[in-house]
Formats: C-alpha cells, sequence, structure tokens
C-alpha cells in the first residue's frame, strides 16, 4: 500500500480544521468563500494587497525549503530576514540610484547568509541541533534590531525605533490598475530556479543525498559537513533576501517588527509544498490571500487568528511526518 504523501495530509487537516471553525461560528462554507474572493480578489487594490502579503513569505518559504532538502529545519528564517532587512535598510539610507538598491539588496542578502552560518558550522562540525542555534540566533537577532533601530541608525526626531526613508526603492510594474512589485516577480522566480537546481545540478543532487540519507550519502564520498553548511548558508542568504525586498519594494525602512513573523509562517509554507517546489508559489498565494481577508472574514464572526492557527497545525503535522520519514531512513 502506497503511503499517502504529505501535501495531502496536510490539505486534508487544514480544510477539517477550517470547516470546523465554520461549523462553530455558524458561518456557511459558501458564505466564507464569498467573503475570501472579495476580501483578496476583489478589485485591484485588494489583489495588490495580496501580492504585497504573499510576496515576502514565498521568499521566506523558498528558504525553508532549501534548507528541508538537506534534512535541516531551518526555524532561524525569521531572525535572517530581519538581519537581512536590518542590512538593507542601513545601506539603503547612504546610497542611492538603481547601483544603490542593489548593493542594499545583496547587502541584506550577504547578512542573511552570515547569521545563518554559525548554525550550519555547530551543525555540521559539532553536532548541536540546527533548531536550537537558529531559534536562539533569532532572539539575538531581535535585540540587536531593536537595539540598533532605538538608538544608532535611528530617523532622527522620531519617537519609534526605525530607519530614516531608503534613498532608492524598487518600483511596481504598471498592469492596468495593479500595482505588482519587481519583488514578486523575483519571488516567483526563485522556486522555480530551486527546482532545477536541485534536479539539474551535481550540488543540488549532492543536497538532497544529504537530506535523504545523511549515512549513505557520507558512505557514497559525498562531504555531507560541507554540504550542511553550504545549504544553511544558502538558505539563509534567500531569507536575507526576503527582508531586503520586503524593504526595498514595501516598507522603505526599516522598523524591528517589520517580519511579523514571515520567517515562522513561511515554514508552514514549505512544509506544505513538500519535495515540490513549485507549489510554494500557490501555497504562498492562498495565505496572502487569507491574510488579506482575514479582517473580513472576522467582522463574519471567524476567528482572527485563523490564518496562525493553520500555519501552526501545519508545522506540527508537516514536522512529525518528516520526523518518522526520516526515522525510518535511520
Amino acid at each position: 500500500m502506497k503511503r499517502i504523501p504529505a501535501i495531502v495530509l496536510l490539505a486534508v487537516v487544514c480544510l477539517l480544521l477550517l470547516y470546523g471553525f465554520l461549523a462553530f461560528t455558524q458561518l456557511s462554507v459558501a458564505s466564507a468563500m464569498s467573503d475570501l474572493i472579495h476580501g483578496s480578489l476583489g478589485g485591484s487594490s485588494q489583489i495588490s494587497q495580496t501580492f504585497q502579503h504573499a510576496t515576502p513569505l514565498l521568499v521566506a518559504a523558498v528558504a525553508v525549503f532549501v534548507a528541508l532538502r538537506a534534512g535541516l529545519f531551518n526555524i532561524g528564517v525569521e531572525g535572517q530576514f530581519v538581519i537581512g532587512a536590518l542590512a538593507t535598510g542601513f545601506i539603503g539610507t547612504k546610497l542611492s540610484g538603481g547601483l544603490g538598491m542593489t548593493v542594499a539588496i545583496f547587502g541584506g542578502a550577504a547578512m542573511g547568509a552570515l547569521w545563518s552560518f554559525p548554525a550550519g558550522w555547530i551543525k555540521a562540525y559539532k553536532g548541536g541541533h540546527e533548531v536550537i542555534t537558529t531559534i536562539m540566533l533569532n532572539s539575538v537577532a531581535g535585540y540587536i534590531a531593536v537595539g540598533l533601530a532605538s538608538g544608532p541608525i535611528k530617523q532622527a526626531g522620531q519617537e519609534s525605533p526605525q530607519t530614516a526613508k531608503i534613498l532608492a526603492t524598487m518600483p511596481s510594474i504598471p498592469m492596468g490598475g495593479l500595482s505588482i512589485s519587481w519583488a514578486t516577480l523575483i519571488a516567483f522566480f526563485l522556486p522555480l530556479l530551486a527546482g532545477f537546481w536541485f534536479s539539474r545540478s551535481v550540488k543540488g543532487f549532492e543536497t538532497d543525498a544529504t537530506g535523504a540519507n545523511i549515512h549513505a550519502a557520507r558512505q557514497a564520498g559525498i562531504n555531507t559537513k560541507r554540504v550542511i553548511v553550504r545549504t544553511m548558508v544558502v538558505s539563509g542568504a534567500i531569507a536575507g533576501l526576503a527582508g531586503a525586498l520586503q524593504v526595498v519594494a514595501y516598507s522603505h525602512r526599516f522598523y524591528p517588527d517589520i517580519s511579523s513573523g514571515t520567517g515562522f509562517d513561511a515554514l508552514g509554507v514549505a512544509l506544505l509544498a513538500g519535495s515540490y517546489s513549485w507549489v510554494l508559489i500557490p501555497a504562498a498565494f492562498a495565505f496572502g490571500m487569507l491574510y488579506q481577508a482575514s479582517p473580513l472574514l472576522q467582522i463574519d464572526g471567524l476567528p482572527k487568528g485563523i490564518v496562525d492557527i493553520l500555519l501552526a497545525i501545519m508545522i506540527i503535522v508537516g514536522a512529525a511526518i518528516r520526523f518518522r520519514r526520516l526515522k525510518a531512513l535511520g
């Protein structure tokens, strides 16, 4: 008997949970779907906002996805996102023009990579679990963000901890009445690039082999320690890129709570995608729709934290499925 794919189990759990909430609030499925569609796709403004919610979530989900393929559970995407946004926000206040924006984006990605390196090195060479180290680095990133945004890089004359506006922002693509940032195109391209890298490159094969069975990969001559460090650094760079895009495309400045849990939410999106990178796109867009439509759904009585609850359930169920599979592989 074939095993039920993880993505199917996750989808079923989420649908049952959503149905339970609807039954509890006595809100019909038809009414909920109508509110979801109207609130997220009902007009140019709603569609643009849905893409804005989905874009950083999709990029962050790619970061989680890449790490998962190597058997790593990168809980630190949240901290890497914040550090990347912090670097971009600071550089963006110093450099202007297209070159300045490009340097700021690459600076954010580089800081995300740097922030993830210790977790990868400790995992590979000291046996420390990446979940513990990345969670600790999340906390450190948060304190650094608050400290710097409240003092050295704080905008003069501003009470709240935040930087001044950056000098160059990422433009939007003219599409009728829509306002779609170039960041969205970058976000939609990344999962396809990740899928190509895993299926067509030697390093992608080594990453998959390490994630499938690290002992067999080591016996096959793969330097698994190098693969672990490399994959964690790449994952951190993508997470930093997510933070950088959030700054240059949407917030146009840095403030400590710029992520609003995007790094954690990305875990659920990546787990929902399973082994298929392209699934990240509809999964992130679906949750972008939920985020955008949630105020309208709340008016009709759906619980405020429905999106967070769905993501939390996906993370728990997805992690349990993955742990069981890895345990079976030894």
